[in-house]
């Protein structure tokens, strides 16, 4: 066996795996036997080839592999930066979500301008805005290791005039939050922001009249806007200083891992991580959002999209992970209670994220009524009664509630 190291399983957890669905790459952290009953000197290992598993199978029938390894295993290895991109980094919270929000919302509203320019130069041809783009990669990557669920909240905020603009800037939020989730150091939750800032930017060479078409696509409105993948590539290749894993990204985050998908019909062994994760959370956000030929879908139904098609169209270990990630109630959604009060999740529980910070919003008349800071987890010790238990999770809008109407206002009631 190759000596590794003695790592043992991380927080994402490990996964049973029969032995004879073992690969190479996958890194063993637990045997269904005491490891003194078997000739590994390792009590935790990297499988480095068929022989490795040939000699598993011996002695075991099931294993279990390190999910964070299986998850993220040799991305960023060829980045210069002095520290190891490769290692692992727990972030811990820096504030609280209330206290990063006023940064956070700077850091969007700039952010969100910064974008749309961005994108808006891009349609007159390269090279991309790199360092504009850098800087605003970089501020959100800030933000999100003091405090994720702020510019997650930030996220939530839809304009449908505005959405491929804000649907970039939200998959660069998402990616990099679902990064640090995965542990990620952060040059390479800095690579992800970048992927997902700029896995659309070819959509700016699509005629306006097909992007923003209410109705279904013709099939030659279709191949114009599924050739966004290549403008985007192109734009990207000649636009000095971007990593290779962003231009992919751009160029391949609509490929499926059955070959199924475009511009290539790649299959998985050519797709790449980033590109991966990328997938993932853009499926996710357009499906969230109201779209000029969609109203949005609530979390609940994204989730379910993304589960079902995890292992054909998606990377299944990301989805597992990234349903892990977000929760049925992240920052931003609006819950209804079951004595039947609307509120506002401005902040998820690390130990009960079914039972997240609320701000009620409306009474059990469905009316708008004082606003209330709310911890829902004090149902478990009965401070709050079960009767403010979630029911239900409604889009944004519901209500007559808009999430930009909360930010516009800062949030002040929350922080006070």
């Amino acid at each position: 066996m190759p000596a590794d190291t003695t790592r043992k399983s991380t927080r994402l957890g490990s996964r049973k795996v029969a032995v004879d669905d073992l690969r190479p790459g996958m890194f063993v952290c637990k045997l269904d036997r005491d490891w003194l009953e078997t000739p590994f000197l390792l009590q935790g290992f990297r499988i480095e080839h068929a022989s490795d598993i040939a000699k598993l199978r011996e002695y075991c029938r099931y294993v279990w592999i390190d999910v964070a390894e299986e998850v993220w295993e040799g991305v960023g290895h060829e980045s210069t930066h002095p520290q190891d991109p490769g290692r692992r980094q727990i972030h811990a919270i820096k504030q609280s979500a209330q206290a990063e929000h006023a940064r956070a919302r700077k850091i969007y509203d700039t952010s969100r301008t910064v974008t749309k320019n961005l994108l808006t130069k891009a349609s007159s041809g390269p090279p991309i805005a790199f360092d504009q783009a850098e800087s605003t990669v970089q501020h959100c990557v800030d933000s999100i290791l003091s405090n994720p669920d702020a510019l997650l909240w930030m996220s939530k905020i839809r304009d449908q005039d505005e959405y491929t603009a804000e649907h970039c800037l939200n998959v660069c939020i998402l990616a990099i939050a679902f990064g640090r989730h995965l542990q990620l150091a952060e040059q390479q939750l800095f690579q992800l922001g970048m992927a997902g800032l700029l896995h659309d930017v070819g959509k700016m060479r699509v005629p306006s009249e097909i992007l923003n078409k209410p109705g279904e696509l013709s099939e030659k409105e279709m191949r114009a806007m599924r050739a966004h993948v290549v403008h985007g590539r192109n734009l990207l290749q000649q636009t000095p200083n971007i990593a290779k894993q962003v231009i992919e990204a751009a160029h391949a985050h609509h490929e499926r891992l059955d070959g199924g998908g475009y511009p290539r019909k790649l299959d998985a062994t050519d797709i790449g991580k980033i590109t991966r994760l990328i997938s993932i959370v853009d499926t996710f956000d357009a499906i969230t959002s109201h779209r000029c030929y969609a109203p949005a879908r609530p979390v609940t139904e994204a989730l379910r999209i993304l589960y079902e098609a995890r292992g054909s169209q998606f990377d299944e270990a990301l989805v597992l992970e990234f349903i892990q990630f977000i929760g049925l109630y992240p920052p931003g959604s609006i819950v209804e209670l079951e004595n039947g009060m609307v509120g506002l999740v401005i902040a998820t529980n690390e130990e009960a994220h079914h039972l997240p910070k609320i701000i009620k919003v409306c009474g059990p008349d469905k009316q708008p009524c004082e606003q209330e800071f709310l911890d829902l987890s004090l149902t478990r010790s009965g401070e709050l009664g079960r009767d403010h238990l979630i029911r239900q999770l409604h889009v944004d809008g519901s209500f007559g509630i808009f999430i930009r109407d909360f930010k516009a206002r800062g949030l002040s009631f929350a922080i006070g």
